[in-house]
């Protein structure tokens, strides 16, 4: 540990800041005073971006940041920035895509050398203190930049100048036409860097990227592909099998560090675990196997016991260390498993793979590889699974990122809502409507607008694309699932928002971050799905989805333009624009919509029963009675000629804008859908 005293950072509320708070070097939170001194004093910026769940942050901070060398030698030459990238996502993105263009690669930790413009001119990620491995070391790196900044700095200006030129080359957006082709270009891809033995795409590190896996569900439902059936599941069906998974308190790891999914990287994120969520009860839908719904809900025990705040957000994640160890929370002994469990214990060992040499550093991480009877319920194994977990649970416990994200959480509000349309079950329901509200009391301002993340009662940063797409998106599976007209009107209220402050009208697509937020080096639209889909990807299926349910041509053209620009950047990667493509078949493949009016106060329960089962994943449906009326002709003023019988429910069936006469009850509506005639 380095010497005494405390930084700038204590006065932050980001959990990864307060983290380095205590180090002997000199940190600045991002922000004008920060610069301004990096001017006065005449010195480059060190920039660091990482978070606090983030394994090899915690190693850079241990070997380098805690260490007084490192520290004097980052006071004397550097003015030294820390940013929490969940909480800065634009920063993160602007220079990640710097880190990119010059190495090839990014991750976090994320190094940045700039100048006081914040114009950069090195990057790389995680260095050792000393070089090792063929890593050039940090106090090398910071000694020979502070020489080059004092013996020859128009160098590294020149070499700033070139890198924020590239960024921010214009390339020319003509736009396409969105075609089918491209979704099969996508399905093609997939197939081709399938790994058949272990499922998954590509070789180690191997990531959930759940989307991918739902484009693969929704393809086989359009295009009746079995392969792109096969391929989902066999992914889902080795990830949940695989040490990735929990097997113990349930919820994924954020990524496996070998092909079969075994030995995880063991630090659980809630972005990751609401869109597994997702993708676990896409493919229950699809095939009705109860394992897939039981994951499913084992994800959600997880969310809701470990990472729901008592208001009703929820946080980012869980740390993969405890007592400075990666994975000692999670891993066990053979022997330790037998003092815990007594008698049955070696019946125990057997069903999850234990064994005496381990499988991960002398010891065991629970899995179902190499169980044959892995999706058969065994009530033995399940008690002592309980009685594990409680031993378990005394451990030291593992840290807990407590910031509540308006992104993030609109994704676990997407998940609950899905849960609770196909369960029915009122507590996942009431989490996501509870999670709703928290983000409109707490993390929208009194114009309407978003913030991006609430700590200990204080919201701050203004919010960016995703926040607003996946908010809106949020609301659109709430409305999904409640038919309730209140989750529509917000939806095209922060869609209206997300158009207002971050749409392209000349070129095009949608900017990262606000025209009315801070303006960085450079203004990206990203469009490319990493572990999350783009801001870009969820407001494509927002705008379309809208128009679908509106009927305001607004949102026809807007999404005709969004899909128009995003077509064109997924052309030479169609596998990385996975989230998009899926929005785009809803255009692409017949759609259908249905407009049920009813005397009834709320949806009838035939028609919640339909909409449960999905089997039409390109339908949208829209609730008419006397109590929502109102609301609806103003945001949907296309029901206006829909009048309200006063007998029960009438059902009007549309097929790419074509009308069907209307109908009075939902078999008739299946009978149409089944045999084509509308």
């Amino acid at each position: 540990m380095g010497g005494a005293g405390v930084n700038r950072l204590q006065y932050e509320k980001s959990p990864y800041l307060l983290q380095h708070a205590y180090n002997p070097v000199n940190w600045y939170p991002w922000g004008e005073e920060a610069f301004e001194e990096a001017k006065r004093q005449d010195k480059p910026v060190f920039l660091s971006i990482g978070y606090s769940t983030c394994h090899w942050c915690h190693v850079m901070e241990k070997e380098s940041f805690e260490d007084d060398e490192v520290a004097q030698i980052l006071n004397r030459d550097f003015i030294a920035i820390k940013v929490d990238r969940e909480e800065r996502p634009d920063i993160d993105a602007v220079y990640m895509a710097v880190c990119q263009a010059l190495t090839g690669s990014g991750g976090w930790p994320l190094t940045i050398l700039m100048t006081p413009e914040q114009k950069p001119f090195w990057a790389g990620t995680y260095l050792p203190k000393r070089a090792r491995y063929g890593i050039i070391g940090l106090i090398d790196l910071l000694q020979r930049i502070a020489h080059l900044w004092k013996e020859n700095r128009e160098l590294l200006i020149k070499d700033s100048e070139k890198i924020i030129a590239y960024i921010n080359r214009q390339k020319t957006a003509r736009g396409i036409s969105p075609e089918r082709s491209l979704i099969h270009r996508a399905y093609k891809d997939f197939k081709a860097s399938f790994d058949e033995e272990f499922g998954g795409f590509g070789s180690a590190p191997k990531f959930p990227t759940p989307h991918n896996l739902i484009f693969l569900l929704r393809y086989s439902q359009v295009e009746g592909k079995k392969t792109a059936l096969n391929m989902a599941e066999k992914t889902l069906l080795q990830m949940y099998r695989g040490g990735i998974f929990d097997h113990l308190g349930g919820g994924f790891s954020r990524y496996s560090t070998d092909d079969m999914w075994l030995v995880p990287h063991f630090e659980k994120m809630l972005y990751d675990n609401a869109l597994l969520t997702l993708a676990y009860l896409e493919a229950y839908r699809i095939t009705q196997k109860a394992l897939y719904l039981s994951v499913a809900e084992r994800i959600l025990g997880y969310v809701l016991r470990e990472l729901r705040d008592e208001k009703g957000g929820f946080y980012c994640g869980q740390d993969a260390d405890s007592d400075g160890v990666e994975g000692k929370f999670y891993v066990f002994t053979k022997e330790e498993i037998k003092s815990v469990l007594g008698e049955g214990a070696d019946a125990f060992c057997e069903w999850y793979g234990v064994s005496d040499e381990g499988n991960f550093e002398g010891k065991n991480i629970l899995n179902l590889l190499y169980n044959p009877r892995y999706e058969s319920s065994n009530p033995e194994i399940e008690r002592k699974r309980e009685k594990l977990y409680e031993y378990r649970a005394k451990r030291t416990s593992l840290h807990k990122d407590d910031k509540i994200l308006t992104s993030w959480n609109a994704l676990m509000i997407a998940a609950l809502s899905k849960a609770s349309l196909i369960t029915g079950k009122e507590e996942y329901l009431s989490a996501a409507v509870n999670a709703y509200e928290f983000i409109m009391v707490n993390l929208t301002d009194d114009g309407g607008k978003l913030k991006i993340r609430w700590r200990e009662n204080e919201s701050a940063f203004e919010g960016q694309l995703e926040d607003y797409a996946f908010f809106a998106f949020a609301l659109l599976e709430l409305y999904e699932t409640t038919l309730n007209a209140e989750y529509l009107e917000k939806a095209a209220h922060f869609a209206e928002k997300m158009t207002e402050l971050f749409m392209d009208e000349k070129n095009g697509g949608f900017y990262f971050y606000s025209k009315e937020g801070e303006q960085l080096i450079s203004r990206p639209k990203e469009t490319f799905d990493g572990a999350m889909p783009s801001g870009n990807s969820v407001t494509a299926d927002v705008l379309f989805r809208l128009w679908k349910l509106t009927g305001e041509e607004k949102w026809k053209e807007i999404s005709s333009r969004q899909f128009s620009f995003i077509a064109e950047a997924a052309l030479n990667y169609p596998t990385g624009h996975s989230f998009a493509l899926i929005a785009l078949s809803r255009a692409l493949y017949p759609s259908y919509d249905l407009v049920c009016v009813s005397s009834e106060e709320k949806a009838p329960a035939e028609l919640r029963e339909f909409l449960k089962d999905g089997c039409y994943p390109n339908l949208s449906c829209v609730l008419k009675t006397n109590e929502n009326k109102e609301l609806l002709s103003k945001i949907a003023p296309f029901t206006d000629s829909y009048p309200i019988s006063e007998k029960g429910s009438a059902y009007y069936l549309c097929e790419n804008g074509a009308c069907a006469a209307p109908v009075f009850s939902i078999e008739e509506v299946k009978r149409m859908l089944g045999s084509g005639q509308i």
